[in-house]
């Protein structure tokens, strides 16, 4: 048995965001828009907005978006009367307004929500209607049921989440990423890569999510080297706008693994980008998970995942699971992927990593349960 579940509307196309004005008819005249510390698309989207007879109030998130950052924008969004929210940029902006509109409508203290720092209670009601459109290539947040949040004083990342949480309209808009510089492309692009990887070989997979996983793959093997090289291959750009969508909707329906299982409490303690945390961790990640599958479970069926990984990102028939490996390590240098240690991570720093990893609920989807020596040495290879 398995379920599925996704945005109620996704829109997806060259010129997408020239529909935004239809897709808010309904859902009221008052929208709060939440943006990036840039503000681009600002009077785009008040052109679009305006001409539907919609007001806008905006707010902006500077970075990673913390609980207090959010609940700024709730304290502003109320003022404003607002009645829906949009949300315009990357997955930290996209997180920031999707945790925005569930609060509006569960009033109350974030921590009574939150998972690992708070009370993990489920949301009484569904989010503020919101439209999601993401700018960049990566987290396929317009399309999960979680908002990743930073919690300060605890220096650990937490997810609000809830089926209520999942977004009125996703709204991708392949042209809305041509604009994002190489290590953007870069680090996003492998974060999207990962989280198509992840759940195609997650002990939680499905029919659905698999089909979804392997054809993101299947388009992130040539894509993402063509825009990373050349930012205005508009082909490669759609490509991995895809790859992004489609690993947003195998992660919220499947379960993730030792990569984000990491990337969380690294975020939480470090100034890491969290696709360039996961684009470190990947081919370490791949490396222990398979080794750790052929000497403890070597009939499990994720080693056969592995192999299909392998044979779709070389492109060879008869590529083994380990050359997964070798191909990710390629791609990882090629993208000019930094080292974790340049955020400033140091070994003394891994063994309360690994102590806060294994308590992630991504690591609940890792095809092995990986040992305490496995986890420090994946990371600490990674520094």
């Amino acid at each position: 048995m398995f379920r599925f579940a996704t945005a109620r509307q996704i829109v997806f196309g060259a010129g997408a965001l020239n529909q935004l004005g239809a897709l808010a008819q309904g859902l009221g005249q008052r929208a709060y828009v939440v943006l990036g510390a840039s503000g681009r698309l600002r009077e785009r989207l008040q052109e679009l907005l305006g001409a539907a007879g919609v007001a806008l109030q905006v707010g902006q998130v500077s970075a990673e978006p913390t609980v207090q950052d959010v609940l700024v924008l709730v304290r502003a969004a109320r003022a404003a009367g607002s009645e829906w929210v949009l949300g315009v940029g990357g997955g930290s902006v996209i997180d920031a307004a999707k945790a925005l509109a569930a609060l509006l409508a569960n009033p109350g203290d974030p921590l009574d929500f939150l998972e690992v720092v708070g009370r993990g209670r489920a949301l009484r009601a569904p989010s503020l209607p919101f439209i999601a459109v993401p700018t960049t290539a990566g987290t396929g947040a317009e399309v999960t049921k979680n908002a990743v949040l930073a919690a300060s004083e605890q220096r650990v990342k937490v997810s609000l989440r809830s089926d209520f949480m999942l977004p009125t309209v996703a709204l991708v808009d392949p042209d809305l990423t041509l604009a994002m510089p190489p290590a953007l492309t870069a680090s996003t692009g492998l974060d999207a890569l990962t989280q198509c990887l992840e759940p195609f070989v997650s002990c939680q997979s499905n029919p659905i999510t698999d089909a979804l996983s392997r054809q993101g793959l299947e388009r992130a093997r040539g894509a993402l080297r063509r825009a990373f090289h050349d930012g205005a291959d508009r082909a490669a750009r759609s490509d991995m706008a895809l790859v992004s969508l489609f690993g947003g909707l195998s992660l919220a329906n499947a379960k993730l693994g030792a990569v984000h299982g990491f990337a969380g409490p690294i975020g939480g303690r470090f100034p890491a980008p969290h696709g360039a945390v996961c684009a470190r961790l990947l081919p370490l990640v791949v490396q222990r998970n398979i080794l750790a599958l052929r000497a403890r479970a070597p009939e499990h069926p994720s080693l056969t995942r592995y192999a299909d990984v392998a044979q779709i990102l070389t492109g060879r028939a008869s590529a083994d699971a380990l050359d997964a490996v070798a191909w990710l390590h390629d791609l990882v240098d090629e993208l000019a992927i930094p080292p974790l240690g340049e955020y400033g991570l140091t070994a003394s720093a891994v063994p309360e990593l690994v102590a806060r990893a294994q308590a992630s609920s991504s690591m609940q989807g890792n095809p092995i349960a990986l040992t305490p020596e496995e986890l420090t040495q994946t990371l600490e290879a990674a520094l």
